[in-house]
């Protein structure tokens, strides 16, 4: 997953992060170590918020 580095080029926290998609920075950081995966509900506002689509979140740069 690419969560951690998108969150870091917008210069966010994960417990800033964690607020504007109303979940605990234990599950952004979880989401970030690939312990477990966004739900499905909040893809598209994380993706939003990171500037990117759907598919770049679970996409490494470069992937196809």
């Amino acid at each position: 997953m690419n969560i951690k580095m998108l969150r870091l080029n917008k210069s966010l926290t994960q417990g800033q992060l964690a607020a504007l998609l109303e979940v605990d920075q234990t599950a952004v950081s979880q989401w970030e170590t690939g312990v477990s995966a966004p739900r499905s509900d909040k893809l598209p506002e994380l993706a939003r918020i990171l500037g990117c689509t759907i598919d770049e979140l679970f996409n490494e740069k470069g992937e196809e």
